[in-house]
């Protein structure tokens, strides 16, 4: 008879042998998130609506007729370009009308609801090889986007712009255009409820508000203090002009011109997703494609940062950021003028995010809640702080700092980190020369 052999988990074994467990070496689970996610709700008249999409910036630069129904370098693609700019995904909510519709044909439906399916055309015309057979071409603003040789309709496959009527009947035809699409009435509150409502289920940096209505801002602004102060999911939001003094709120003051002024929000949302936690927006040149409004008086700029409001101004021909702030003004003794700091609140952020992932994917129902329990997550907190000491994120960081004991009942686990000193970008230099 052999003797006893194969995997073990506890030491129980009757027979003698040999019991081998073979695994990886744990590595450090305590890395830290990746910035550079925007939630985009915005109004297109293409692409996929009712849900939330991701695109990275790759497949902006290389699908985006497909996503959204033009070429990246077209005036349309203008905002979300602005995003990309420094965004590394965005996560995208087609605003679009309940009664938009999609243009359609004898032979195929847009794809999509909205007006740009009217540019799509059909064109079938014999094969050259097999005369019996038909080659069934798409073409959007004349060019050609999808060809397909089949014997019937049946033998045609749905591409990225129409869906074809396996009904139909196919015949030669030099172009037949799809008409009939719209992009339906205004967007209401209930459209952008719904689109904020989608995002919850997403972890993201930044929330770009796209309006200037002020109602609708307001929610968006209620939404962000909903989430971040009652779900614990922390981000925060890029508005035009709100006057919300929170940390999580970022109130563009420029105007722009030739588009809707309040277009900025889109270059400033990406700019501040993909800022890094150890970094500042503040002097940070703007690179984008519009024009904006930049003639500031000094006192004017000095009151825009009292006031809250995120800036871009004048220096020496180029546009720069103020100085990266929220819209957070009404400083307390526990609460003082650091948290008006982007670069602040993306420490903070990072902390709550990362610790909250940390426990949900690792502890949570798995992990006795023990002493030695306790002691790993101690100890996975502590490389959080400590990774961000190295990136010059904070400084000072003692592990005595971080206390992790059983809360209330048996379940649960009390946290407390005592003391984080947040390092910030140098924004200002008082200089004191002595002449001798």
């Amino acid at each position: 008879m052999a003797l006893g052999g194969g995997i073990w988990t506890r030491q129980d074994k009757v027979l003698p042998g040999a019991y081998t467990v073979f695994s990886n070496a744990k590595k450090a689970s305590a890395a830290l998130s990746i910035r550079g996610i925007v939630a985009l709700p915005i109004a297109l008249d293409f692409g996929e609506t009712g849900k939330v999409f991701e695109v990275s910036r790759e497949d902006f630069m290389t699908k985006s007729k497909e996503l959204f129904g033009y070429r990246v370098d077209d005036n349309r693609m203008r905002n979300l370009r602005e995003v990309f700019l420094h965004a590394t995904k965005v996560l995208v909510y087609r605003l679009v009308s309940a009664d938009a519709t999609a243009a359609s044909n004898t032979l195929a439906t847009a794809k999509y609801v909205g007006k740009r399916g009217n540019d799509i055309k059909i064109v079938v015309g014999a094969n050259v090889d097999k005369p019996s057979a038909f080659d069934v071409s798409t073409y959007l603003d004349n060019a050609l986007v999808d060809t397909q040789t089949v014997d019937n309709m049946a033998g045609l496959k749905d591409n990225a712009y129409v869906t074809f009527k396996s009904s139909a009947t196919l015949s030669a035809t030099a172009g037949m255009p799809l008409s009939g699409g719209t992009d339906g009435g205004n967007l209401t509150g209930e459209i952008y409820t719904k689109a904020l409502e989608s995002f919850e289920a997403y972890s993201f940096n930044i929330l770009c508000c796209p309006v200037i209505d002020s109602t609708i801002t307001k929610l968006f602004v209620a939404y962000t203090k909903r989430l971040r102060d009652e779900v614990g999911s922390k981000f925060q939001t890029v508005v035009y002009k709100s006057d919300s003094d929170y940390e999580g709120i970022i109130s563009i003051n420029n105007d722009v011109v030739g588009t809707d002024k309040n277009s900025l929000v889109y270059w400033v949302s990406g700019a501040e997703a993909g800022c890094e936690v150890n970094k500042s927006l503040t002097n940070a040149v703007y690179d984008g494609e519009y024009e904006v409004v930049t003639d500031y008086k000094q006192s004017q700029l000095e009151t825009a940062i009292k006031q809250g409001k995120f800036t871009l101004h004048n220096v020496n021909g180029d546009v720069r950021v103020l100085e990266d702030i929220n819209s957070f003004v009404s400083f307390k003794v526990d609460k003082d003028s650091m948290f008006s700091s982007n670069q602040t609140i993306r420490v903070i952020d990072q902390i709550a995010n990362d610790i909250a992932a940390l426990f949900n994917t690792r502890y949570l129902g798995v992990v006795p809640n023990d002493n030695a329990g306790r002691i790993s997550l101690w100890n996975d907190i502590c490389k959080i702080h400590q990774e961000l000491e190295k990136l010059r994120a904070i400084e000072s960081f003692d592990t005595k700092s971080v206390e992790v004991v059983q809360g209330d009942d048996k379940k649960s686990v009390l946290c407390t980190i005592n003391g984080i000193d947040i390092i910030n970008a140098m924004t200002k230099l008082y200089l004191n020369v002595i002449i001798a």
